[in-house]
């Protein structure tokens, strides 16, 4: 099944609310840290329901927002939530975005990245849109270290690329992209019963959930272009 296909169907059944909500909890930290200044213009790559880049226009006063999504369904869903006519949704390729060079000064991706065909063609193509000075603002939560992530590609019938921290920050680097932080952010929010509650029915022992939650949590890349 095609990225396309995958992402039609979770955006019919409604399952990019779901998204939202659960990315949410930490997405909006990685948010809140981004240098966005009022009027910058900002890409939301696979931006799914687009909530990323309307919390951008709310609380930053970004300028115009572009979401791009590969599913058509997820980007007719996220314009249908907004009547903002600064933010537009297009659908597009991760391998080939549809934006000039040096025309974007923040790129914004959460829980999408690792779905591009080839994410150094990726990344090619994000270091070749950003102005000087911009950033690349990528969060992950399927990454390597987080071995409680390494069984959701069984999960999908779509590839999805499984890096880890150092691969992350060589990638970046290899296309131009300083890399001027990274982190993990914990998911603070989820609860996490008491210890004579488990097993649960997708946690055998409390220890592997706040490890999972608390300290792994999302991976969060920052690359800045020279």
């Amino acid at each position: 099944m095609s990225v396309r296909e995958e992402f039609d169907e979770w955006a019919t059944s409604g399952r990019d609310k779901g998204m939202e909500e659960r990315h949410w909890h930490t997405a909006k930290h990685a948010l809140a840290r981004m240098p966005v200044e009022p009027g910058d213009v900002v890409l939301d790559l696979g931006c799914g329901s687009g909530y990323a880049g309307r919390a951008l226009r709310d609380t930053k006063d970004a300028g115009r927002i572009y979401g791009l999504d590969g599913s058509p369904e997820m980007a007719r869903n996220a314009a249908s939530y907004t009547e903002d006519g600064q933010v537009g949704y297009v659908v597009g390729d991760f391998g080939s975005l549809p934006f000039a060079e040096n025309s974007i000064d923040h790129v914004w991706s959460m829980e999408a990245f690792y779905y591009a065909a080839d994410p150094h063609e990726t990344l090619e193509e994000i270091a070749r849109l950003l102005r000087p000075g911009g950033t690349f603002y990528c969060a992950v939560n399927y990454y390597e270290e987080n071995v409680h992530s390494h069984e959701w590609q069984d999960n999908i019938d779509v590839e999805m690329t499984r890096w880890d921290r150092d691969q992350y920050r060589e990638a970046f680097r290899a296309v131009g992209l300083s890399v001027a932080e990274q982190d993990n952010i914990p998911d603070r929010e989820i609860a996490i019963p008491s210890e004579a509650e488990f097993p649960l029915e997708d946690w055998d022992t409390r220890e592997a959930m706040v490890e999972r939650y608390r300290e792994y949590g999302t991976l969060l890349t920052v690359g800045v272009a020279p």
